[in-house]
């Protein structure tokens, strides 16, 4: 059984008479309604029950839009649109404002349903059903329409016109807000399937051919190319997809390589023998089956190729991995990715923190998940959190990193609900070519990366006006590396996964 609860979409914005009143009488204050502070009294009175929803009356007036973005965390299941809500067009019919428009739009995409209420204010008289649809055979006394079906048609007018999910997001549909565990790629073996999915991204191997490429131009003249064979390493080779493209780069530079395949899962080593043998490309790679970290190479490499970046750049192990495979670079030599950067921010992201609820452990609430957002409301501009640069020679290089984020609510939200951060990262592959999914630089129609989500056990409320402060850590031990993480503003949380206690990354 679930419980819907019904209230007004409104927030008061305090007007310039407010504040002279505020200087004047100093506690004393103009009363400001917000139903969102009506929704999280109640919530938090029911402690986050799962079974507690919410359906919104939608008036003529709307609040802002970034007080509007909070319910997008919230679980709301009905919008009831009044009929006072829509005005009239030219014809005499109902319709809305493009601010309601757009609103409506918002809630089709989040699957929440609408719903007409009120008395009909528009002279539309209401006709049979058959007299709409065409019908040469209606029947004279045919029960007349319902006097909201205007209303309900151009609703249905608004749904229909919308434009159709691309190709990405129907691929992505199934794992909205579904949470999942990273990849442990040090620890065990990817799977065929997981192989197959990453090789379909076309983006992602595109952007990879233009580094190198570029890496190769820089790296041989024009009156060197006849002479000069560059060596490249692609470390974590898999099933061939970082090989092909720097061939086809060099194809595409007229430029000659020598290309070593470092892949430690026997398995990808299989598929890319039959590969190279397919591909007739036996004169040009060399496979090494063997840990990256193991491997003696018998020359040093002019360009290192890998993709081992995760959903917060360095969270699959990355720095430690390409930290051990730099000693078979030349001093001069070039790292593709030459640099990563992760970022975070705070959400409000009800339906996540409600099915880490239901493991009943701490555990759960100290695990990062990758997982494909939607059901959420970012309630701040991402802000960088760690950054990592290959490769890296310096004799005191440390991979542990702390940092400490400041994060201004948005203007106009009003309060809100912080059930966790998430997770993004931008990677500089070479020069001008990147690669990331940061939402303000992210690399269009790429599906490798989903963001991460680092959950907070106990919900943060951040009054109006107010800043939320966390901290940040990535941990090394011999073994494993893992993350901490703790707000310390408005209110203190604890630190999240102590010691690496529930969640870490084998080394």
């Amino acid at each position: 059984m679930h419980l819907w609860l019904r209230l007004p979409l409104e927030k008061s914005e305090p007007m310039d008479d407010d504040l002279d009143n505020k200087v004047k009488n100093n506690n004393q204050t103009s009363e400001i309604v917000d139903s969102w502070e009506l929704w999280n009294s109640f919530r938090l009175l029911c402690d986050h029950s799962s079974q507690l929803c919410v359906a919104l009356d939608i008036s003529s007036t709307l609040p802002s839009i970034n007080s509007l973005g909070r319910w997008f965390g919230e679980p709301v299941r009905a919008a009831i649109l009044q009929t006072n809500a829509f005005l009239t067009n030219a014809k005499g019919y109902p319709c809305l404002s493009k601010r309601h428009q757009k609103l409506l739009t918002a809630f089709f995409n989040h699957s929440i349903q609408a719903i007409i209420s009120g008395r009909s204010n528009h002279k539309v008289s209401p006709v049979p059903e058959g007299v709409l649809s065409g019908d040469e055979n209606y029947i004279e006394d045919a029960p007349v329409r319902h006097a909201l079906s205007p209303y309900l048609d151009y609703v249905a007018y608004l749904y229909q016109r919308m434009d159709p999910l691309p190709e990405q997001e129907r691929f992505e549909i199934n794992y909205r807000d579904f949470l999942q565990s990273p990849l442990q790629p040090l620890m065990d073996n990817l799977e065929a399937q997981t192989y197959e999915t990453f090789e379909k991204d076309v983006v992602k191997y595109t952007q990879y051919q233009r580094a190198v490429a570029k890496a190769l131009v820089d790296r041989v003249p024009d009156d060197a190319v006849s002479t000069t064979r560059t060596v490249l390493m692609v470390v974590g080779a898999g099933r061939g997809p970082l090989v092909r493209a720097s061939l086809q780069a060099a194809e595409e530079t007229g430029r000659k390589l020598k290309v070593y395949a470092v892949e430690k899962n026997p398995n990808a080593v299989i598929t890319l023998h039959s590969l190279i043998k397919l591909e007739g490309w036996e004169s040009l790679v060399t496979v090494i089956s063997s840990d990256m970290r193991c491997w003696d190479a018998p020359e040093k490499a002019d360009i290192l190729v890998s993709e081992l970046l995760g959903s917060f750049g360095d969270n699959e192990l990355s720095p430690e991995c390409l930290d051990g495979a730099q000693r078979f670079l030349k001093p001069d030599g070039i790292s593709i990715p030459s640099s990563y950067t992760s970022f975070i921010q705070p959400i409000t992201a009800s339906k996540l923190h409600n099915d880490i609820k239901a493991h009943k452990d701490i555990a759960h609430f100290e695990t990062a998940y990758v997982v494909k957002l939607h059901r959420i409301a970012t309630l701040a501009p991402t802000q960088q959190v760690f950054t990592f640069t290959h490769p890296n020679f310096s004799a005191n290089a440390s991979n542990q990193r702390y940092t400490k984020l400041q994060f201004e609510m948005l203007p106009d939200m009003g309060s809100c609900l912080v059930h966790g951060f998430a997770g993004y990262f931008d990677s500089v592959l070479y020069k001008d070519v990147h690669l990331g999914i940061e939402p303000n630089t992210a690399t269009p129609n790429m599906f490798s990366w989903f963001p991460i989500f680092f959950p907070l056990r106990k919900p943060i409320y951040v009054p109006d006006g107010s800043p939320i402060e966390v901290h940040f850590w990535r941990c090394c031990a011999p073994t494993k590396v893992w993350y901490e993480w703790a707000v310390t503003t408005p209110t203190p949380s604890p630190i999240h996964n102590s010691n690496g206690r529930s969640y870490w990354v084998g080394l």
